[in-house]
């Protein structure tokens, strides 16, 4: 039988509306004008279009249409109705215009913005938006949910109401997990779905009831209940949160979060987050009144806010603080070590930056600094204010011209009342002019500066360089000036050569490099034996800094003389189909000419004529396997001052081993501006036991033992500084199992100890604890063992 297709105008609304989601589509819109025939117009994509108030044009299709379009029409076989907003279907569809009566009788199936609708029969009023539906299915759009029940009420284009209901976001022909409720309302418009007397179900064994629960309809934010978190830590003990989300508006939400610790008490906190066009920010806190353990109230707070204005100028501030001490080593997230917290930063800053060459800000930046008992830190200077502008041109006539100017007023806080340093204020300015010529295989880039520093700073009488020990003036600042400048010239020239050459590696064609690369530095020496020390160290010897300027990093309270030579060779084999780095071998060593004579307080002058030598190797050996090695060695003691060794194997998803040792030397005795040593081996993996058992793990180890190099009258022994331990239970289908065990240390002496439980139901959430950011962060390229699941889109089962 020859099919039937009209194309008319009217008001009919598809019943499918009352299963509204957030917009609408079609991939054949009709249109009709009043000097051409109706044709249909083909759309070029998928995409959201905007639906007119009135008149949505039809397109219907039947084996038979009988009736007149103005009053009653009979669509018979394979009838079917087309709008812009959706599709109606049925072996037998009866539409009478004056009462606006729907009835589909047969194979009904309804579709609007993805969601699908089946049933035997349904009625509707499309002039009302309303109807019934018998024995209906749902499949819930971009929402990915799955409903079926024994009666459906369509109130409205967004409202319905659904009787014995049965729902589960799992895709498996046997759910794993799913709701049952008496009635569930929903609304579309307000993104809310209301169960009562609902139970989920896992396993059909009931574990969670509710006489009253909201949920969201569509993949968007709703106010309502979050998972509680449960878990139990040594330092608090068991530990239950039940989160509450609010969706204030669009732009800002907010989460309160009571947490109940068995150990502490109750604690409150909360999170405010909030965007706009040109600001945004997050404000975080907690408070527990009188701790169970110390008697005090705990408190912590942090606000980060980030906002633009216009003719380029901006904002920022970064503030944090907690109540004492031992905040972070008693409270801490669950799976997050924050007992390592130091320094929580005080800063805010008010900024410029010009579209062209300029650019300033001024800025307050101080410090809490969090002590331990067992190793206590010398707090950083506050600077308040700083001040600072750059401009910056590049390629001027082949020229690159930068200049930099600071000015800071140093402040530095007492501990129990004691003075811990000079203060005062630092102005620097550094302009710089280079002319880099760079070439296809090679590159030489001269370059000349001037430091200029001048300072003006309180001693208070105290001999904080120690320059007048053993002497009558022992102890006192006798000597040194409170007003001081420098004028240091900075001159450096920077060459390379770059060379290829066709090779094979393990069989396979690539390309081989070889790099040469010489640095030559010449700073002439100035006394700054007497100029105080605010935020200058001395930094780490690495392949990088090896071509700057000075040895110390930070505020250059202290510029080395220099007379050098750095060599550098690296050679690199690229694979010649895809250019991946297959292996790299690198070494460098620093050539002196001449003495150091500028230190720091408390360090001994280098006076070797040759640095240590840097060497670096890594490699992909395989596709599955990658190593790493870098050291630095002391030709003339013949010892490693530093080295790292790794390596990582991945055969496959879902396994992986990566295991690292880590070696750094002690600084000097007495030396305060240099790292602790470090001899560490860490293991971590993630591996398979059978189709459904995984296990996670890592283990740091510290290898130190002796009398502590940086906290005086305190040894040190091996011992386990951080250990991870859990099993993935992958489920048939729709759900995870987990259990991690964490133990981590929290001070020099002391350690706490935590357990996850976690239930993942997919499409649902998670009961429990989300260990996730504790492995994604601690074991090296671990994957969940079942991969998110895609965000849906109103696109989907178009019909």
């Amino acid at each position: 039988m020859r099919k039937v297709r009209w194309l008319i105008l009217s008001a009919v609304s598809l019943a499918a509306g009352a299963v509204q989601a957030q917009g609408s589509q079609s991939a054949a819109p009709a249109v009709t004008s009043a000097t051409q025939a109706p044709v249909l117009r083909t759309s070029p994509g998928l995409r959201m279009h905007r639906l007119p108030d009135d008149n949505i044009p039809a397109f219907m299709e039947a084996d038979t249409i009988e009736g007149d379009p103005d009053s009653d029409l009979t669509l018979s076989g394979n009838a079917q109705v087309r709008r812009i907003d959706g599709v109606i279907k049925g072996d037998r569809i009866n539409y009478r215009k004056d009462t606006g009566e729907v009835e589909v009788q047969g194979s009904a199936r309804m579709m609007r913005d993805g969601t699908l609708v089946t049933g035997p029969n349904a009625k509707f009023n499309v002039d009302k938006y309303s109807g019934e539906i018998e024995k209906p299915n749902f499949w819930m759009g971009a929402a990915g949910g799955f409903a079926v029940a024994e009666h459906a009420d369509i109130f409205s284009k967004s409202q319905m109401r659904l009787h014995t209901v049965t729902y589960s976001g799992c895709s498996c022909e046997t759910p794993s997990w799913y709701i049952k409720a008496n009635t569930v309302d929903i609304d579309f418009d307000e993104n809310e779905g209301v169960a009562r007397n609902g139970v989920l179900y896992f396993k059909d064994v009931p574990i969670l009831a509710s006489p009253y629960m909201t949920f969201p309809v569509k993949k968007e934010r709703k106010s309502g209940f979050l998972m509680p978190t449960y878990g139990t830590t040594s330092q608090g003990g068991f530990d239950l949160s039940l989160p509450y989300y609010l969706n204030l508006a669009p732009n800002y939400d907010m989460t309160i979060q009571p947490r109940y610790f068995s150990k502490r008490g109750l604690q409150m906190g909360g999170e405010f987050r909030y965007l706009g066009s040109s600001y945004g920010g997050i404000v975080n806190g907690t408070y527990l009144p009188d701790d169970h353990v110390t008697g005090e109230d705990r408190w912590m707070y942090w606000w980060r806010h980030q906002q633009m204005f216009s003719h380029g100028f901006y904002t920022d501030w970064d503030i944090a603080k907690v109540s004492d001490d031992d905040y972070f080593r008693d409270i801490s997230q669950l799976g997050l070590n924050q007992a390592s917290t130091t320094y929580l930063p005080q800063r805010a800053r008010v900024g410029w930056a010009s579209p062209s060459y300029w650019s300033a800000y001024a800025q307050v930046y101080k410090f809490q600094t969090l002590q331990d008992p067992d190793a206590p830190l010398v707090p950083p200077y506050d600077k308040v204010p700083e001040l600072y502008l750059r401009g910056a041109r590049y390629d001027w006539g082949g020229f690159d011209v930068d200049w930099t100017s600071t000015a800071v007023r140093f402040s530095i806080p007492t501990v129990g009342g004691v003075r811990q340093g000079q203060q005062g204020d630092r102005l620097q300015s550094y302009p710089t002019v280079s002319y880099p010529i760079v070439k296809p295989g090679w590159f030489v880039v001269p370059k000349v500066g001037v430091n200029y520093t001048q300072y003006q700073t309180n001693w208070y009488g105290r001999d904080w360089l120690g320059l007048n020990a053993n002497t009558p003036e022992a102890g006192t600042s006798a000597g040194y000036r409170q007003s001081q400048s420098r004028t240091v010239p900075i001159m450096s020239l920077d060459t390379g050569l770059i060379f290829e050459r066709d090779t094979s590696l393990f069989g396979k064609a690539s390309t081989q490099t070889l790099e040469p690369r010489l640095y030559y530095l010449y700073v002439p020496y100035r006394d700054q034996s007497k100029m105080p020390v605010y935020d200058t160290s001395l930094a780490d010897f690495s392949f990088s800094q090896a071509f700057e300027e000075n040895i110390y990093t930070g505020g250059w309270d202290r510029i080395a003389n220099a007379n050098q030579l750095t060599a550098a060779l690296t050679s690199r084999w690229l694979d010649a189909n895809t250019g991946f780095e297959r292996l790299s071998l690198s070494v460098a060593q620093r050539l002196y000419f001449a003495d150091q004579k500028v230190t720091l307080p408390g360090e001994t002058p280098r006076e070797n004529v040759r640095s240590d030598f840097l060497v670096g190797a890594s490699a992909a050996l395989t596709d599955t396997l990658t190593t790493e090695v870098a050291a630095q060695y002391n030709p003339y003691d013949s010892n490693w001052s530093r080295g790292l060794v790794s390596a990582r194997w991945s055969p496959q998803r879902l396994t992986t081993v990566a295991v690292s040792y880590r070696y750094q030397r002690d600084p000097q005795p007495g030396v305060a501006y240099q790292p602790q040593g470090q001899n560490q081996v860490s293991l971590a993996l993630q591996w398979p036991f059978s189709k459904r058992w995984y296990g996670v793990g890592r283990v740091d180890y510290s290898l130190r033992s002796g009398p502590s190099s940086t906290i005086a009258n305190t040894t040190e022994s091996p011992r386990v500084t951080q250990a991870i331990a859990g099993l993935e239970y992958k489920g048939d289908c729709c759900w995870v199992g987990r259990v991690v065990y964490q133990r981590y240390a929290v001070s020099a002496t002391d350690a706490n100890s935590a357990v996850f439980f976690q239930l993942e139901l997919t499409g649902l959430g998670s009961l429990g604890t989300d260990p996730m950011n504790l492995l994604n962060r601690s074991i090296p390229g671990y994957s969940r063992i079942t991969p998110p699941v895609p965000a849906g889109t109103t696109f989907e089962r178009y019909e």
